[in-house]
C-alpha cells in the first residue's frame, strides 16, 4: 500500500509540472500584431523609429495578469524566431512597460524586423501572435 501512495504521489507531482509547463496564455481569437511603420522595403535614416500595432487584444505592462492583454517583443535581423514555448530573452528587444513604439541605432544596410506579443511573464501566447517580418533599408 505504502509503495501505491508513493507511486500516485509521483504520478500525480509530474502530471502537474508537464501542466504547468504547457500552461500557456491564451491569445484572442483573431489577433494580430504589426508594424505601423515602417513601411516594408521603405529605405529609412537612423535613428528608426518603430511603431507597434496590436489588434484583437489589448497592451499591458509586463506582469500584468489580464486577460487578453500582453506587452511586445521586436526581433531585429533574427533568422529565426525564439522558442514559442519559453520566456523571450536577449534575442529579442522587450517592451514590458507596455511601450507601442521605439527609436533606436541600426546601421546602414539592410535590416529585418519582426513583432512578438508575450503574455505577463515574456512567453508568446497560445497560439503565438507574430507579425510579418519588414524588410527595411538604412542609409
Amino acid at each position: 500500500m505504502r509503495l501505491f501512495k508513493t507511486a500516485m504521489i509521483c504520478a500525480v507531482t509530474l502530471i502537474s509540472f508537464n501542466a504547468l509547463a504547457n500552461d500557456r496564455t491564451p491569445s484572442a481569437e483573431g489577433a494580430a500584431v504589426y508594424i505601423v511603420s515602417p513601411a516594408n522595403g521603405e529605405t529609412v535614416t537612423s535613428p528608426v523609429k518603430v511603431v507597434f500595432g496590436l489588434s484583437g487584444m489589448g497592451v499591458a505592462p509586463a506582469g500584468t495578469e489580464t486577460k487578453n492583454t500582453g506587452h511586445h517583443h521586436l526581433l531585429v535581423n533574427g533568422k529565426k524566431l525564439p522558442a514559442m514555448d519559453k520566456r523571450m530573452g536577449k534575442e529579442v528587444k522587450h517592451f514590458g512597460g507596455g511601450q507601442t513604439e521605439t527609436t533606436f541605432e541600426l546601421a546602414a544596410g539592410k535590416h529585418t524586423l519582426q513583432l512578438i506579443l508575450g503574455d505577463k511573464g515574456h512567453v508568446p501566447h497560445q497560439p503565438p501572435v507574430v507579425s510579418a517580418v519588414v524588410t527595411i533599408v538604412v542609409k
